[in-house]
């Protein structure tokens, strides 16, 4: 069976790919798996589960005029070509496709070819290489049950894949506290600023580190480009804080093999909104503090973080208003009700779909025969 992936190299595209090809693997034998397109920095991810990389040119389609639109369109023209050899040479079954730079080629040419193709939508808000696949797509699968309006045809509401191997045989809370090296007397705050961090995120918490130590401890992501930076600047911050204080406050600069431990451990994350973070808070049952990214595209973080904190799981904290006076206060009034914690980790875990990858997964392989 012959399964192709597409979608643009970030972490909310690459991450469903892994944990729907984890689950194909599962099901099916002889498998050959490849991913078109351009993985970024996860091409040795996606070599390392299994499924061979061929790279082609990316191009964005974007929604406002700007003169990166006049560069990307003979890079559009070259993954065309790029698609239709590679697409023919492999030919596969199936495409499975989560949108985003670089797969609009890649779906163009599996039209043509009359491959099955199934798409992915993470977001409320739909991309726009999404907007235009769902009309050669088979199947769409959503992610938040608002996507439904944009779409026509055989849609499902399947929730966004995250990897089963995440939460499998997760640890307690207080193990997991134990294993990151944090007091299990003191709540845990987990810092998450998307797969790459977030700038503004670091800055605030720098701004803050004072305040929080006395009641909390925090595990921050940082973002590999950024964790120096912040890094040096906690260094100089804490130059005066006791040993147990600086012990409070722990800096990461990407959590990958300690995600699963951190999610465990923590007793609130504050995170960006993209759908892969809110799907993984969800499965680990976590109340969270979204801070929506609000130049992200279409304003989908913004749609996605409300709809979610619908549901009780969430408290939306927009970046206008992530002020110092406001966080802590919003910080001192949920951990002072502690029913307040457990209606949104109930929320959380009522909203998570465990089973996405699954249904994607099966649904692939019921349309390569």
């Amino acid at each position: 069976m012959r399964i192709l992936f597409t979608g643009g190299g970030t972490g909310g595209h690459i991450y469903p790919i892994l944990a729907i090809a984890e689950e194909i693997k599962q099901k099916q034998a002889d498998l050959d798996l490849r991913y078109f397109g351009a993985p970024g920095i996860y091409q040795n991810l996606l070599e390392v589960s299994g499924i061979k990389v061929s790279k082609i040119f990316s191009s964005k389609l974007r929604r406002y005029f700007d003169i990166r639109n006049f560069l990307d369109a003979p890079k559009f023209i070259l993954s065309l070509f790029q698609a239709f050899w590679k697409v023919f040479w492999f030919m596969p079954d199936v495409l499975f496709s989560k949108g985003g730079p670089g797969a609009l080629a890649i779906i163009l040419a599996c039209r043509f070819y009359k491959v099955p193709i199934i798409i992915h939508e993470s977001d409320s808000v739909p991309g726009i290489t999404n907007q235009i696949s769902a009309s050669f797509a088979k199947r769409i699968g959503i992610s938040f049950a608002s996507t439904a309006e944009t779409f026509s045809g055989q849609i499902a509401l399947v929730g966004n894949p995250i990897r089963t191997s995440l939460v499998k045989e997760a640890l307690e809370k207080d193990e997991a506290k134990k294993t990151l090296g944090f007091n299990l007397q003191m709540p845990l705050i987990l810092v998450i600023g998307g797969s790459q961090g977030a700038v503004r995120l670091n800055d605030f918490f720098m701004d803050i580190v004072e305040d929080l130590i006395k009641d909390w401890q925090v595990f921050h992501q940082t973002g590999h480009n950024n964790y120096q930076g912040v890094k040096n600047e906690l260094t100089l911050i804490a130059k005066d804080f006791s040993d147990e204080e600086k012990a409070r406050y722990k800096l990461i600069s990407y959590l990958d093999k300690d995600l699963k431990d951190a999610l465990s451990a923590a007793d609130l994350v504050v995170a960006r909104a993209g759908s892969g973070t809110i799907f993984e808070l969800a499965a680990f049952g976590k109340p969270a503090f979204l801070v929506p990214l609000p130049e992200s595209a279409g304003n989908h973080q913004v749609v996605n973080a409300y709809e979610y904190a619908r549901t009780g799981a969430a408290i939306v904290l927009e970046e206008d208003n992530l002020k110092p006076d406001i966080f802590l206060t919003q910080l001192k009034k949920v951990f002072n009700e502690p029913e307040k914690l457990k209606s949104m980790s109930e929320a959380a875990l009522k909203f998570a779909k465990p089973d996405a990858a699954k249904m994607v997964a099966e649904e692939i392989i019921k349309l390569s025969h």
